[in-house]
C-alpha cells in the first residue's frame, strides 16, 4: 500500500467515525471531538501495540498473544518500544469486538479505554499548572458524552465494529512526519478553529510552520536540545521544529491554557513518535504560572494577539522578578475594548526571558508590531536591537491566516548572535489568493516557501524583497523592522533622442495648459456661485 492509500484509509476511518456520531445526533456536539480523537487513538495504540509485538517475534499475531501465559505476556509488554502503550489482552480491540452482544456493551468499551489510561498513566498523562494529571482517555467516554442512554450501546457497537474492520497496514507505523501531520490536520480540522472563548486555539498553517522551522534551525545540526512553545495550541509549530531537528535529538516542552489544545497536542506527539515528551505538556496559564522556568534552546510561538486579561493583569506585575521578565511593561487596562489588550507583548517578553545563552526563537506577531512608534512594542524592539538579539524579520502576505484579518510577520531572535546585521524580508507580495470557507486566504506555494527560506538562510539581498541592514541603521530609522523603509530608492534613467525629448516636452506643455485652463474655469465657476449667494432674513 503506497502513502496515498494509507492517507485515504485513515481519513476514511475518521470520516466513518464522524458519520456514526452524526447518525446518533452527536454531530457538532461539545463532546464529539473527544469521541472522534479518543476512538482513533484507541485504534492507533492498539494496532501499534500489535505491530511492535510482531516486530519482537513474527509469530505474535492476536491469536498467539491470547495463548501466551500471563508471565510471558507481561514479559512481552516490557520488551516493547518505550513509546508503545501497554495493553492488557482483555482490552485489545478484537477482544472487545468479540463481546459486542453482551448487555451494557458501552460499559465494556469504556472500561477498556479506562484500563489503558490507567496502565499508561505515567507515559501519557498531561499535567495541569495545578499539578493535576489529565488522563489519556476519559474514564467514561461513552457515558459522559452521549446523553441519550438508549444510544450508548449502539454507538459503542458501531465504533468497535468499525475499529476492528479497518486494517492498518503495518508499514503505516514506519511513516514519518509528513504522513502523520496530514492525518492529524485532517482529523482535527473541525475542532481547532479560532472561534469563541477567551483563549481561542490559534492554528498555524503548515506552510508558515515549515518556514519558521526551516529558518530557525537553518544549517545547524543540533543534538539534545530543548524545544518550547509557551502558547502551543495543538502543536503545529512544535511538530515542525521537532521534525526538522529530529525527534530523537530534541525534547519538547509546551504550555497552553486550553484543555482541548493540550489533549490535541498529546495526540500529535503520540502520532509523531514524541511520546517521551508528553510529561512536558502543561495545561495552564503560561504568563502567571509558568511551569517551565528552565532555559530553552529553540522557542516557537504563535501567541494570541488581542485578549481581555484584565482579571489577572495585576497578578503579572506582582510576580517575582516581574520587572525583569516584563522589562518593557505590562499593558494597561483600557476603559473600553478590554478584549483588545495586547497579550502578545507579554508572550514576546516571556520568550526573551526563556531563551538559553545561545537560544533562538521564531515568533508570529501582528505586522503593526514592526513599526509602532510608542509603547511596549517600541520598547521591545529597542531591547532586541540594543542587545543584538534580532536576527531576521519576515513580513508575510495578508490573509495567510484565513480566520483572522490581521496581517502577520515573523521575527527571529538569536541570543548568541555574533554579527551586527539584521535581515529584513518583505514577502507580502507572494502567494496565491483563494477562497476557503467563504473567506479570502493567501496560500504560499512551494516556490514562495523556497524563496523565503533560501533567502533567509543564505542572508541574501534581493531587489525589493530582502535587505541586510546594520543595527545602527535600524536605530537611525527609529527601530523600525519594516523592510520597505530600507530598500534603496531607484531612479530610472532613459536615453532619449532630441526628437523624443522635444515630443515629451510638447506633451507636458499641452497637459499643463489643459490643467491651467481647467483651474481657471473652476475659479470662475466658484466666484460666480459665491456672487449668487444672498443673505436671507427669517
Amino acid at each position: 500500500m503506497d502513502n496515498t492509500s494509507y492517507v485515504e484509509t485513515v481519513e476514511n476511518l475518521v470520516d466513518r467515525i464522524k458519520g456514526i456520531l452524526t447518525s446518533a445526533g452527536l454531530g457538532g456536539e461539545a463532546g464529539e471531538y473527544k469521541l472522534v480523537t479518543q476512538s482513533f487513538l484507541y485504534k492507533f495504540l492498539n494496532d501499534k501495540f500489535l505491530y511492535e509485538a510482531k516486530k519482537e517475534d513474527s509469530v505474535n499475531d492476536y491469536q498467539h498473544l491470547m495463548e501466551l501465559s500471563d508471565d510471558d505476556y507481561e514479559m512481552l509488554q516490557l520488551s516493547l518500544d518505550g513509546n508503545s502503550a501497554q495493553i492488557q489482552r482483555k482490552d485489545l480491540i478484537e477482544t472487545i469486538y468479540n463481546q459486542q452482544n453482551v448487555d451494557n456493551f458501552s460499559e465494556v468499551f469504556d472500561t477498556a479505554l479506562n484500563d489503558i489510561a490507567l496502565d499508561n498513566n505515567e507515559l501519557f498523562s498531561v499535567e495541569t499548572a495545578g499539578n493535576t494529571q489529565v488522563r489519556l482517555f476519559d474514564a467514561h467516554l461513552i457515558e459522559d458524552n452521549i446523553q441519550d442512554g438508549s444510544q450508548r450501546d449502539h454507538v459503542a457497537r458501531e465504533l468497535i465494529k468499525l475499529l476492528a474492520s479497518t486494517k492498518f497496514d503495518s508499514s503505516i507505523f514506519d511513516e514519518g512526519f509528513d504522513f502523520f501531520s496530514t492525518i492529524f490536520e485532517y482529523m482535527i480540522q473541525d475542532y481547532n478553529k479560532n472561534g469563541g472563548g477567551n483563549y481561542a486555539e490559534y492554528y498555524t498553517p503548515r506552510t508558515i510552520a515549515k518556514i519558521i522551522a526551516d529558518i530557525l534551525v537553518g544549517k545547524e545540526n543540533p543534538l539534545n536540545v530543548k524545544v518550547y512553545d509557551p502558547s502551543a495550541g495543538s502543536g503545529t509549530l512544535l511538530m515542525n521544529v521537532a521534525n526538522r531537528i529530529g525527534v530523537d535529538k530534541c525534547t519538547v516542552y509546551s504550555q497552553d491554557i486550553s484543555q482541548k489544545s493540550s489533549n490535541l497536542l498529546r495526540l500529535n506527539l503520540i502520532l509523531n513518535n514524541l511520546s517521551h515528551s508528553i510529561h512536558n505538556i502543561v495545561q495552564g496559564n503560561t504568563i502567571i504560572n509558568n511551569k517551565h522556568p528552565e532555559k530553552m534552546d529553540y522557542i516557537v510561538s504563535n501567541p494570541p494577539f488581542k485578549l481581555d486579561f484584565s482579571s489577572w493583569r495585576d497578578q503579572v506585575e506582582s510576580l517575582p522578578n516581574s520587572g525583569e521578565i516584563y522589562f518593557a511593561g505590562v499593558p494597561k487596562i483600557p476603559a473600553k475594548k478590554k478584549d483588545s489588550m495586547a497579550i502578545y507583548e507579554l508572550f514576546i517578553q516571556h520568550i526573551i526571558n526563556s531563551l538559553s545563552e545561545k537560544g533562538k526563537a521564531g515568533i508570529v506577531v501582528p505586522t503593526g508590531f514592526l513599526t509602532a512608534q510608542a509603547g511596549i512594542d517600541k520598547k521591545i524592539r529597542k531591547y532586541l536591537v540594543d542587545n543584538k538579539m534580532i536576527d531576521t524579520v519576515v513580513s508575510m502576505p495578508s490573509n495567510v491566516f484565513a480566520n483572522t484579518g490581521t496581517n502577520v510577520s515573523v521575527i527571529f531572535l538569536n541570543k548568541g548572535k555574533q554579527d551586527a546585521q539584521v535581515q529584513l524580508i518583505d514577502a507580502s507580495k507572494l502567494g496565491q489568493k483563494v477562497k476557503e470557507n467563504g473567506l479570502q486566504k493567501t496560500v504560499l506555494l512551494q516556490d514562495d516557501i523556497k524563496k523565503i527560506v533560501d533567502t533567509a538562510i543564505n542572508r541574501e539581498d534581493v531587489d525589493d524583497f530582502s535587505i541586510n541592514v546594520s543595527l545602527d541603521e535600524i536605530k537611525d530609522k527609529n527601530y523600525s523592522f519594516s523592510a520597505g523603509q530600507y530598500f534603496p530608492v531607484k531612479i530610472e534613467y532613459v536615453e532619449l533622442t532630441q526628437d523624443e525629448f522635444e515630443e515629451k516636452m510638447r506633451e507636458y506643455r499641452e497637459k499643463l495648459n489643459y490643467l491651467f485652463q481647467q483651474g481657471n474655469n473652476l475659479e470662475k465657476s466658484i466666484t460666480e456661485t459665491l456672487r449668487k449667494i444672498n443673505y436671507e432674513k427669517n
